[in-house]
């Protein structure tokens, strides 16, 4: 396998920019601004960053049996289902085409032999995949003879299906192997016949021009059990020649083969995933381009908020100071630290009742001065900044250090 290649600045970024853009504006702010570590050269979020993305709600499937398969999670796409109806996500893949011509029995779909491979009508990018097997039960043929077919990811990688109980064959073509390139490091079938569950995650690799950025690789669980780990492509597997690592297109179909064996199928769905940060950036694992955008990204995001707040007022304030904890911006700087002074000024003309009724104001007002000293948004001298812990130290609101 090829290893990744330093891409030059000026290509990652005609390639990384527009996808950084399009990406979803944050959820509502949801916990403390000045809270935990903040951004830095690989990492656009603060530790516990209240204008992170929230999670999507997703409600879990539940799972198979022998006698019924389980329910799809919410956000599945369900592409075989049982009915005559989900028959129609399908397409034969002979030359002729046209509706596929394998056989729909009690709920399953089966391999009609010398009917060819088929394969869905739409196409996916990297996505978990689910899908249900069983061998025939009745028991025929040996080795790579008994029970074959394959699950083709992006049309292109084969997870293996066969019927490995007591029945040997070579390593990488084992069921739930990556044929011909890394055997299952376990065999977790159950009993011939019984049906099988099948849990992948596919990611493509993926290339800028014909330089690999990243890998692409398969985890497999079979019955709830690992049997492939983060498993690395090296390119399209295939029968007794050697994979090559090379470009795989965005999207690809799912296909299921005829290998001329009984197999059954049933309770086939697919969810796409995010985008790796190669491949567009996501909410992790951000390279230090990446991180610069995501961050000013955020930080006009926050600057937007901020400037629909009341002129003069502490939130408008905060608000656009936090922006500055992400991405620099003279305006939003100056506009910031005249409030501060001013704010500063205001606190240091009280005292007594006045002030104490100010405590915990002028201590959120410091926490933020504070946190943009510490994030190298404004000199740890800054004058308000340091007003305001003298304030805070001559209250007696500061705890005392031992």
């Amino acid at each position: 396998m090829k290893h990744p290649i330093s891409i030059p600045l000026r290509i990652q970024l005609l390639v990384l920019s527009p996808l950084l853009l399009a990406l979803p504006s944050r959820a509502a702010s949801t916990g403390q601004a000045f809270y935990g570590d903040p951004p830095d050269e690989l990492h656009p979020w603060a530790v516990h960053d209240r204008n992170r993305l929230q999670p999507p709600r997703v409600e879990p499937g539940t799972p198979s049996t022998q006698r019924s398969p389980g329910r799809p999670p919410s956000d599945a796409t369900v592409l075989f289902d049982g009915t005559e109806r989900s028959l129609a996500n399908w397409i034969s893949e002979k030359p002729e085409g046209g509706p596929i011509k394998w056989a729909l029995k009690d709920g399953a779909l089966e391999v009609v032999p010398k009917t060819g491979y088929i394969r869905t009508r739409a196409e996916f990018g990297d996505a978990q995949v689910h899908v249900e097997w069983a061998s025939p039960t009745v028991i025929k043929g040996e080795s790579q003879g008994r029970g074959n077919s394959g699950i083709f990811l992006h049309g292109l990688v084969e997870v293996q299906v066969l019927d490995n109980n007591d029945n040997p064959t070579y390593a990488d073509g084992f069921a739930a192997s990556v044929y011909g390139v890394q055997p299952a490091m376990a065999n977790a079938l159950r009993p011939t016949g019984e049906f099988q569950s099948i849990d992948i995650v596919f990611r493509r690799p993926i290339y800028v021009g014909d330089r690999l950025v990243d890998p692409g690789y398969v985890t497999v669980f079979c019955n709830g059990v690992l049997v492939q780990d983060h498993t690395p492509l090296e390119g399209p597997t295939g029968h007794i020649k050697r994979t090559h690592s090379r470009p795989f297109p965005e999207k690809g179909p799912l296909r299921l083969q005829d290998h001329g064996d009984l197999v059954r199928f049933r309770n086939i769905w697919i969810r796409e995933l995010p985008p790796r940060p190669q491949a567009g950036a996501t909410d992790f694992a951000y390279t230090a381009i990446e991180t610069t955008a995501k961050r000013a990204e955020i930080a006009a995001s926050i600057r937007s908020d901020g400037a629909r707040l009341a002129a003069g007022s502490n939130a408008r304030m905060l608000r656009l100071a936090e922006s500055l904890v992400y991405a620099p911006d003279a305006a939003t700087r100056a506009e910031v630290e005249s409030l501060a002074k001013a704010y500063a000024h205001s606190i240091a003309s009280l005292s007594g009742g006045a002030l104490e009724a100010k405590k915990d104001e002028v201590r959120t007002v410091l926490k933020a001065l504070q946190f943009l000293a510490k994030a190298g948004a404004l000199a740890p001298d800054f004058a308000p900044k340091v007003t305001l812990e003298k304030v805070s130290l001559a209250a007696g609101w500061d705890e005392v250090k031992k």
